[in-house]
């Protein structure tokens, strides 16, 4: 099975610093990855081994912003024309001849671009418009939108519907969620649990089940179940930072039971224990991807591959050099060698011999249920007792997360603001 490789690159002063990857065995998605630009953006001796020896590198350039006021639009914080990208368009050039999709990254931490994009036709003309350019005048092959603010569901289904009219059936469109955005909530009271949709029945998940507390504020099941959710090509979705656990197949096999199809799930990692909290030794992630691709092997097209955060700093930490060492794989740099690592275990055309359960398909909201209250515990970017004193006041460690994480740890303005968004 041959395969494609994505990378996201996030743009800061003059070129990429960060990157994330993902593998997978579709033919349309098989490693992902994302970069931070403080540096030239490809080293080519670097990158052309992984372009031509393991698969096409697919790039995401990160992070596209929407600012206030109509046209103030920027790659991080200059705008996407600065002279200081100059190097990092004719790079996107050169690996776009090699065979390399480009896409562009919209939003992430930096909040506001879909809230601008959620107004009038008027207003989303006004905002949408510079998006345009930028997406045409560099002649991007897709968007991934990462939504990581409370917008309606309407947002950004007028978004996807607008760029599949302007842009064609072969623009890509992935998504970014949190892995608690794709599980259903277990604290829902049996006689309160939405029933399935007869035209929702089947391998879906149930657009009506509340999910666990996430970042987008919008339901992903609602989305993948409506007319929308056959443009988006797969989710790159986060498990670290407290929103999920990649070091056992457990957070996997609960999203797959729950109804989604395994070729759409990206597992998405932290490449570094410096880049997020949740970070898994590259030892252990070959066997969890091994156990996921023997596991769904024939199921809804296969395991859906890995997307890891970031590029830059892959491997590039002892107990992974020493693993990836010992592979002998004859890399040229730790990053590449971190990421052939991976795809020894994803890319091989025979399959790696591991012991794994069957898949859990077809099961009961009950059994479903049972599955979300056993998940390992996630780790959170915060210190346990600084979480634990929102988690005595009534939230969930999700709702503790997510308000540390807007709060850059501040327990009292965390308080403040989830006692503003959930009334005791």
């Amino acid at each position: 099975m041959q395969g494609k490789f994505w990378v996201y690159i996030e743009a800061r002063d003059t070129a990429v610093h960060n990157i994330n990857f993902s593998c997978s065995f579709r033919p349309v998605h098989d490693v992902v990855f994302g970069v931070e630009m403080t540096q030239p953006m490809v080293q080519r001796p670097h990158f052309s081994p992984t372009c031509s020896g393991r698969g096409t590198v697919c790039t995401v350039i990160a992070a596209i912003h929407l600012n206030e006021g109509p046209g103030n639009i920027t790659l991080n914080d200059h705008k996407p024309d600065d002279s200081r990208y100059d190097q990092l368009w004719g790079e996107v050039k050169w690996l776009q001849g090699s065979g390399v999709k480009i896409l562009g990254m919209l939003g992430g931490a930096a909040q506001g671009s879909y809230e601008r994009l959620g107004g009038s036709e008027e207003d989303f003309e006004a905002y949408y418009k510079p998006l345009h350019t930028v997406i045409s005048t560099n002649k991007l092959d897709g968007l991934d939108l990462d939504v990581e603010e409370k917008v309606p569901l309407e947002t950004i289904t007028r978004l996807i519907a607008r760029l599949r009219s302007d842009f064609g059936t072969n623009f890509l469109i992935t998504m970014a969620p949190v892995a608690t955005a794709l599980i259903p909530d277990p604290n829902i009271p049996p006689h309160l649990r939405p029933p399935r949709p007869r035209l929702a029945s089947g391998p879906s998940p149930n657009p009506l089940h509340p999910t666990l507390p996430h970042l987008s504020g919008f339901s992903y099941p609602e989305l993948e179940c409506s007319v929308y959710g056959r443009e988006i090509a797969w989710y790159n979705t986060q498990f670290y930072c407290g929103w999920g656990d990649a070091g056992s197949t457990q957070w996997y096999d609960t999203i797959i039971s729950a109804g989604w199809t395994p070729s759409k799930i990206v597992l998405g990692v932290v490449t570094h224990p410096g880049n997020g909290a949740g970070h898994i030794p590259i030892s252990k992630l070959r066997d969890v991807c091994a156990r996921l691709r023997q596991k769904y092997k024939d199921v809804g097209g296969g395991f859906g591959g890995v997307m890891g955060w970031e590029y830059f700093n892959s491997g590039d930490h002892d107990e992974d050099m020493v693993h990836v060492a010992e592979l002998e794989l004859d890399n040229e740099t730790v990053q590449a060698g971190w990421v052939a690592a991976l795809g020894r275990i994803l890319r091989t055309e025979e399959l790696p011999r591991v012991q794994t359960q069957a898949p859990l398909l077809g099961i009961t909201p009950e059994q479903i249920r049972q599955m979300v209250t056993k998940l390992p515990e996630a780790r959170a970017p915060w210190p346990e007792e600084t979480v634990g004193k929102l988690v005595v006041l009534g939230f969930s460690q999700q709702e503790a997360v997510a308000a540390l994480n807007a709060t850059e740890g501040n327990v009292e303005l965390a308080a403040g603001f989830l006692f503003e968004q959930y009334p005791q």
